[in-house]
């Protein structure tokens, strides 16, 4: 059987940017970060007290009951709205699938943390018999999120949820392109969700010195290959695409934004949470996404890097110049959409595969912010400071995980 060639034909985006793909572009193009004092709880004790939080959401506005609310934690919510924004724009609503052949594929890297927290408090204070409730497994594991998903489009194809980390929302993605490719699925709904602003996720990631201390300039604080990094900014929300298989969507007559033609996914196997020193399992994965979508590396004219203003970001840099060469410097734009949005963990990987599609799109590259000391170390275009109006072929989004684990897609300007 012939390899089917995917389609991205619909993107839904709940960002700290705003809520919608519309919304969350145009302010990812003005170089506008989402950064921003934590207001949900009191992070006076915290060492980090900041975050890209999602403003102002109302997830009744997204077909959810008021009853429903406290059926689903945050995460689900988000991944709910995103898919609604996606399925709508695809026209889905109007030319559904065969529901036996649409599925979907959404993961998440923590899952319920705000559900469990509260629940715990809950116990503390009421006892078991009255401080939990019967809707608190279902409401806070991750497979809940297709799930319910699924069950509001009536989607009875494959059903799954990836969990590896920051490479979730892409390992979605790619996987479900993976079934479509081989005839499983016509239709996928694909990315990833997150909520972990909590004082558990926070504090847990500052313990780790994992998180920048910039309390006094949290726009600033997300600086991907800045010298003056000092570590990453914590996000949440969620990044849904469809996809569909090509002639399908020809077929519909919908607008195609972006096809996805590569993906790769392997592993460091060195350590829970630092990359290997010479990025030697980055640039694999990297190589194994170009084979898989059958180009030499000067077809990419655009990566959006998984840097998270951290140490590894110079890992990275090394693994791109391994694998892209001459090419590196000559024509191949990179950038880190992080330093505006920040990381949202298990659907950065989802968020920025859908922000390539739109560059691809619009030919407009999103820029690289706060770029102000550039490390030595770091030597390649990231697009500093402003988005830049350029016309690419191919793109690749990349993410690495705790764990080791690493994905790649390579996504095609569509004909």
């Amino acid at each position: 059987m012939a390899r089917r060639r995917i389609a991205i034909t619909g993107i839904g985006l709940v960002t700290p940017q705003g809520i919608g793909t519309d919304l969350t572009w145009a302010r990812l193009r003005a170089g506008e970060s989402g950064i921003g004092p934590i207001t949900r709880f009191d992070a006076a004790e915290l060492s980090t007290r900041f975050a890209g939080e999602v403003r102002d959401f109302d997830a009744t506005q997204w077909g959810v009951k008021k009853r429903e609310l406290r059926q689903m934690d945050t995460f689900v919510q988000y991944g709910l709205a995103a898919a609604q924004m996606a399925v709508e724009q695809a026209g889905l609503h109007e030319d559904a699938p065969d529901p036996d052949r649409y599925g979907v594929y959404v993961g998440a890297g923590i899952g319920g943390l705000q559900g469990i927290e509260n629940t715990w408090q809950s116990l503390q204070e009421k006892g078991p018999r009255l401080g939990i409730s019967p809707y608190f497994i279902p409401s806070v594991i991750i497979n809940m999120a297709p799930g319910q998903i699924s069950m509001r489009y009536a989607a009875r194809g494959p059903n799954m949820s990836m969990v590896s980390a920051c490479s979730t929302g892409a390992h979605s993605i790619g996987e479900a392109a993976r079934l479509i490719e081989r005839g499983d699925a016509d239709v996928m709904i694909a990315g990833g969700t997150e909520s972990a602003i909590t004082p558990l996720g926070v504090g847990g990631f500052a313990s780790a010195r994992a998180l920048s201390q910039r309390n006094d300039e949290p726009t600033r604080a997300s600086r991907p290959f800045s010298a003056s990094r000092d570590g990453f900014v914590l996000s949440e929300g969620a990044g849904i695409v469809i996809l569909e298989e090509w002639e399908r969507a020809r077929a519909r007559g919908v607008p195609i934004i972006a096809e996805v033609v590569g993906y790769a996914a392997n592993a460091d196997a060195h350590h829970m949470t630092m990359p290997i020193p010479d990025g030697s399992g980055a640039q694999r994965c990297m190589q194994l996404a170009l084979t898989d979508a059958g180009l030499p590396p000067e077809a990419i004219g655009y990566i959006n890097a998984h840097a998270t203003s951290t140490v590894a970001d110079s890992i990275e840099t090394n693994a791109i110049r391994q694998v892209f060469g001459k090419h590196a410097y000559q024509g191949l734009a990179v950038s880190s959409t992080k330093s505006m949005h920040g990381h949202l963990l298990g659907a950065a990987g989802s968020l920025e595969g859908a922000i390539c599609a739109l560059a691809l799109r619009d030919g407009v590259l999103p820029p690289t912010i706060n770029l102000d000391d550039p490390d030595p170390e770091c030597d390649l275009d990231y697009v500093p400071h402003t988005a830049r109006s350029v016309q690419v072929e191919h793109a690749m989004s990349n993410s690495f995980g705790f764990g080791g684990t690493n994905a790649a897609l390579v996504l095609k300007k569509a004909d």
